[in-house]
């Protein structure tokens, strides 16, 4: 219901329905203003709608996963990211030890 397609058929559907019945002198089998084209529009509605709700609900729930996932992915990324931060801290002080070492055999 939500594409291009079926708007470009609907829209010539209704352009045959209205020109059918206003050219159609032998039998209008839906006269001016269209009741039974509104019934029809009604009806596709009373559809449409429930459709695109379950559509958004299950949009929804899928957009809920993707972000549990991001989410867990970012907890993992923020322990390694802190693991290397101690890694790499723990190597500047281990060469800053060294640097002094060998400063004090030096002097």
């Amino acid at each position: 219901m939500g594409s291009w397609p079926f708007i470009i058929i609907q829209t010539f559907i209704i352009l045959f329905w209205v020109s059918a019945n206003i050219i159609g002198f032998v039998q209008q089998w839906d006269p001016y203003p269209f009741i039974l084209l509104n019934l029809l529009f009604s009806t596709q509605a009373a559809y449409a709608a429930p459709i695109i709700m379950m559509s958004q609900k299950r949009a929804a729930e899928r957009d809920h996963q993707q972000a549990l996932d991001d989410y867990q992915t970012n907890i993992v990324a923020k322990v390694e990211i802190e693991k290397l931060q101690e890694d790499l801290s723990r190597i500047e002080i281990e060469k800053l030890d060294e640097i002094i070492k060998l400063l004090k055999s030096r002097g």
